[in-house]
Formats: C-alpha cells, structure tokens, sequence
C-alpha cells in the first residue's frame, strides 16, 4: 500500500494536471456514480490527506478517492495508449488536454464537501500538513500505553501517512522492538519527529530511502531485507509475516538492535 508520500505526489501530479481546468468528460466505472457527469466543471485542486485525495470540482464536489493495495493515478495525453488494462479503470476525467485515469482504486466517492469534511476528521494529523500538530499527534498515539507501538503508528486515526516501510525503518532507528508497548517505549514523541522527517524527505523520491543511500538495495535499513546483515551490527535480520487479513504489513527488526521488551 503506498505511504503518505506517495500519495502526495500523486496529489501534485494530479493538480499539476487538472488544477484551474474544465473537465470535457468524466467517466465513473463504479455502480454507485455510474451517472454521474461533471462535463463543464472546473477543477479547482486536487489534495491529499494521508493516504486519501480529494479532486476539488465546480462549487461543493469532492471526489473521493484511495489507492489501497493496487490503485494508481496515471496522466496521459487525450487519445494517448493506457499502459494498465482498460477493465482496471474506475475514474476517467479529462481536459482539453489531459486524461487522467484512477486504476484499481480501493475507493470511489462522489462527495459534497461537507461528507469530505466527516472523511478527514476520522483521521489524525497528517504528517505532511505544514500545520502538523505533533502534540495532538502525541496524544493520540499514547492515549492507550497498552497498545503495541508498532499498531498505533500504523493506525491513521493517530497520524495520517505512515505505511509499513515507514512503520518499521522508524522502529528500527529508535532500537525499539516490534511487540514493545507504548508504555515501555523510550521516546514516543521521537518517533513522531522522526515520522515526520522521513515522510518530509521522501516526498521528492520516487522510492523510499530512510538510510540516506539512494542506491539500489541500499535504501532501507530493514524493511525487505529479511535474512540479510543488520547494517549497523551484522546481526541477521528477521522477518515475520502478519496473519489474516494483514498479509501487505511484514514486520522487519534486528533482533540485537531492537531486543525483545
């Protein structure tokens, strides 16, 4: 699942597009806005809260949108070749001179404003707001000591953006284990500080580096690199695949870097 930074980008990407245009089309391949038409609506921004974007259209439209697991925002050229399969396409909105195409996206809504208002209030301080809020940030994320870390960092009613590669390479920086509670960890405000400045930094990349390194199989400092050296103590890394319905978030840790609470 993309984290927070990726879907900001897809945010610029898509207000570069369609930012201050007028729609000549709009397709809505899902049952529910199967009818609905935005033809002549102008697109006044496109924005991102945590994982979610919001296109903001004509006077109070919000379209609704989530990447999940396989979506994707891709931009082409009117008439130009999809490079995904067409039976993927869920939104189509196009400009004079702009196709914009949401694939296999997790969510489609056709919102007013005020429902948008309700989406976003679910959620926590977004890591990437100019006005993030650490210390509500803070609060949130210690309102339960007895809660694994690790599940409220992930939890985006605590704070918006953090994914599992962002879940587990700020666990690893902090030295703080996998199954460590809330209470017993060290500094959680640090984390927090250390959340923001990753996501911050990745913004700009098209791929994830949290170890400075930008160079292929370098980038992470655990995460996907199950079995492989610790890069700071050689210790083996160990990998731990969720069960259920959570198969996407592998847990990574150095076992002497990060030792057992």
């Amino acid at each position: 699942m993309p984290e927070g930074d990726a879907v900001w980008r897809t945010a610029r990407r898509l207000d570069q597009a369609l930012g201050g245009r007028t729609l000549v089309t709009s397709d809505f391949r899902v049952p529910a806005y199967a009818t609905v038409d935005l033809a002549g609506e102008t697109v006044h921004e496109v924005v991102s809260r945590g994982k979610h974007l919001f296109a903001h259209v004509g006077d109070e439209i919000s379209i609704h949108t989530h990447l999940k697991m396989e979506g994707a925002w891709l931009v082409y050229e009117p008439g130009a070749r999809w490079t995904r399969p067409a039976h993927e396409a869920r939104v189509v909105l196009e400009t004079a001179r702009v196709q914009a195409v949401g694939f296999a996206l997790g969510i489609v809504e056709v919102l007013s404003r005020t429902e948008e208002a309700a989406v976003v209030a679910r959620l926590g301080p977004d890591l990437l707001d100019p006005d993030f809020d650490a210390a509500e940030a803070l609060r949130l994320l210690t309102a339960d000591p007895q809660r694994r870390l690790a599940e409220a960092l992930l939890d985006q009613g605590n704070l918006a953006g953090i994914g599992n590669v962002f879940r587990n390479e700020i666990m690893f920086v902090h030295g703080i284990h996998p199954d460590a509670l809330v209470v017993d960890a060290p500094d959680v405000a640090a984390t927090v500080r250390t959340a923001r400045r990753m996501l911050l930094v990745n913004r700009e990349f098209p791929e994830i580096v949290t170890t400075g390194v930008r160079r292929r199989g370098e980038r992470t400092w655990v995460y996907g690199r199950g079995g492989e050296p610790c890069r700071r103590c050689g210790t083996r890394i160990e990998r731990r695949a969720p069960s259920g319905q959570d198969q996407d978030r592998v847990t990574y840790w150095c076992p002497h870097c990060q030792p057992s609470p």
